[in-house]
């Protein structure tokens, strides 16, 4: 059992990559990298911008009604 464990536990040798391949190697990754067109890029903007208007008056709401409520209870005390 416990030459088991020994073996699993071996991982094989990493072999190191040269630093010219590695350049390669990322060069032949940012090319299969898909950029947004502008008209994507703007239009994600402006949904976020709507997103962060809307969330944030919520959250104003929220915070408005909870203010209410824990001065009403500090008013009864």
């Amino acid at each position: 059992m416990a030459e088991d464990t020994a073996s699993e536990s071996k991982t094989p040798a990493k072999t190191r990559t040269s630093p010219a391949a590695f350049l390669r190697q990322v060069q032949a990754e940012t090319k299969k990298v898909v950029w947004p067109s502008r008209e994507e890029t703007v239009r994600t903007a402006i949904f976020v911008f709507i997103l962060m208007l809307i969330l944030s008056l919520f959250f104003l709401g929220v915070d408005t009604l909870f203010g209410w409520v824990v001065r009403q209870l500090m008013g009864l005390l």
